[in-house]
């Protein structure tokens, strides 16, 4: 059985794996690094459950009657920890006050981006900054199942389609599940992030031990990334990070999240949370440089939540257009040039690749530049 005919129908959510029953599902890398299912065919009994957990191949959302908010935390160190104005942590201490779990991605170890759980505010830290990696939430949906059949409360935080992916694999409504999907520009390659750490460990003569996306100690709306290897700290601007450069020229990211079905207000999900980007043309007087959540409210639970929780925040109401991010209108268009830059990162090693890549982005602004003249 094949599970897809085209990369573009397979977002790499990993619940056919955790649901097969069989254990007849794994998920392989391709050559571009991202993770795609494997049937064996031996071990496959043909129930179907597969299919039917599958997020692009599952029924469509409805439309709900969404509300919308702009938010920062009033406790500075849960905004200051969080990678925008700190939704995530207010919905977890929600979570942990009633004694339940909160699941998120985080880095492991191998500075691999996986699912896991979080019980208390310490565990939290690690569940709170952007990844810009596609998580791997093999053997998360099982274990969410679990606690909510053993009546504990749990948050999920994910991008859209494990969102959906969830809610497929559960089959069924639970009071104490709170779903929160996230404003996705896309999901970047695991497998080229890991090239990327290798790279970095190397010149630094150590291994990686932190990485942060959107650090936030120029208050600078998270455009500084630094990183702990070897011992050592390093921090440069976002957009100089050469693999940061390589996701928001849209060149890492899985194909997909370009025909990606989610980019929409209407989701299944409680909530939607994100980045506010443009909150200093809508409220320039919280415009200070260390983030605001957008938060959409989706359904009865999260109008509920939210009562309880936003007291927390200081918060305003706002209509739909002020909310829309990018990627809530539309997905993110493939790059120009996509196929060759995966060719030079299957052929060349890393450390070449990246002064190619470099190359190329210098080529492609001096062309620019002088169309503009």
């Amino acid at each position: 059985m094949n599970l897809y005919e085209k990369k573009e129908a397979c977002c790499g959510c990993s619940a056919c794996a955790d649901i097969c029953p069989a254990g007849a599902v794994r998920m392989v890398s391709d050559e571009e690094g991202f993770r795609y299912p494997r049937v064996d065919e031996e071990k496959c009994v043909d129930c179907k459950q597969c299919t039917q957990v599958c997020p692009i191949k599952g029924a469509e959302q409805g439309k709900p009657e969404n509300l919308y908010f702009g938010v920062q935390a009033k406790d500075d160190a849960l905004r200051h920890g969080s990678s925008s104005g700190g939704m995530f942590p207010i919905l977890a201490e929600y979570v942990f006050r009633r004694r339940g779990v909160v699941c998120g991605a985080a880095f492991n170890e191998d500075m691999e981006a996986v699912h896991r759980e979080a019980w208390n505010a310490e565990e939290l830290e690690a569940l709170k900054k952007t990844k810009y990696v596609q998580s791997n939430p093999e053997g998360i949906y099982r274990s969410i199942r679990t606690h909510l059949k053993e009546d504990r409360w749990v948050l999920f935080c994910g991008t859209p389609c494990q969102a959906h992916a969830l809610r497929l694999f559960l089959k069924e409504p639970y009071p104490k599940l709170i779903v929160a999907a996230l404003v996705c520009y896309g999901a970047p390659s695991p497998g080229i992030w890991a090239s990327y750490v290798k790279y970095l460990e190397r010149k630094s003569g150590g291994k990686m031990t932190q990485f942060y996306f959107r650090d936030k100690r120029n208050k600078d709306n998270g455009h500084t990334c630094s990183y702990v290897a070897g011992g050592r700290e390093q921090a440069h601007s976002l957009y100089g990070d050469v693999y940061c450069r390589m996701y928001f020229a849209d060149y890492i990211i899985r194909p997909s999240c370009h025909a990606c079905r989610y980019c929409t207000v209407d989701r299944d999900s409680d909530f939607t949370i994100g980045d506010f980007w443009g909150i200093g043309k809508v409220r320039p007087d919280l415009e200070d440089g260390m983030g605001t959540s957008v938060v959409i409210l989706h359904t009865k639970k999260a109008r509920e939540i939210w009562e309880q929780v936003k007291d927390g925040l200081y918060w305003f109401a706002c209509e739909e257009e002020a909310a829309l991010q990018p990627r809530l209108k539309s997905p993110t268009k493939p790059a120009r040039g996509r196929r060759r830059f995966m060719h030079f990162y299957r052929t060349l090693p890393f450390s070449v690749f990246r002064f190619v890549f470099i190359g190329i982005m210098s080529f492609r602004t001096l062309w620019r530049s002088a169309l503009k003249r």
